[in-house]
């Protein structure tokens, strides 16, 4: 059986979630109390003290790229895990994006402006432009980040894009992140999550 430990709000725990339910996958949700992610308990599965964690029979996957990487892998088949190097590369370089352009740039400036955590706001802002800049640009003539079907990069980017707004970022000023927000938000299986 495979557990989630869950936070409702976190974008992390919505990529994982969103997958999960794409992939028609049963599994049981542990919505985590507040700073209950810093307990004893919690820390010796998970010892960063994040969510989401996901327990698949005993084995503990800690970080919602890994957790996409290891579903994908071991449940989505072809579909989702490609034989293709070059393919698989291109989806590790957006994983990577993920956890770095877009969680210190959209992801932080929505810590900041909802929850009402101190941060470098100048620099939370130019990545944003910059790595939603990227991005528009890169959707111009295609569906999907990779290739030419969906994958777990546009999972992994899609949480804090779509919650952007929350941010106080103007997304409509990117129509090809819009469309392909959009293209996400009309998939068989689609979850949503508050602030979407």
């Amino acid at each position: 059986m495979i557990t989630l430990y869950n936070m409702p709000l976190s974008g992390n725990c919505h990529k994982v979630r969103l997958f999960l339910s794409l992939l028609k996958l049963p599994y049981q949700m542990i919505n985590l109390a507040s700073g209950e992610q810093h307990s004893t308990d919690y820390l010796q599965l998970n010892p960063f003290g994040q969510a989401p964690i996901l327990d698949d029979d005993g084995l503990i996957i800690r970080d919602s790229q890994a957790i996409l990487v290891y579903l994908a892998s071991h449940y989505g088949g072809k579909q989702w895990w490609l034989d293709d190097a070059c393919q698989l590369a291109q989806i590790t370089a957006w994983l990577s994006t993920s956890a770095n352009e877009i969680a210190n740039g959209p992801a932080m400036l929505r810590v900041h402006h909802k929850f009402g955590r101190g941060i470098d706001l100048v620099r939370a802002q130019q990545l944003s432009t910059k790595v939603l800049g990227i991005i528009d640009r890169h959707l111009e003539n295609r569906n999907w980040l990779v290739g030419n079907m969906l994958s777990i990069a546009d999972i992994a980017v899609y949480p804090y894009l779509a919650l952007a707004p929350e941010g106080h970022i103007y997304i409509s000023i990117y129509p090809n992140i819009v469309t392909w927000l959009q293209r996400i938000r009309a998939l068989p299986g689609y979850v949503s999550m508050p602030g979407m």
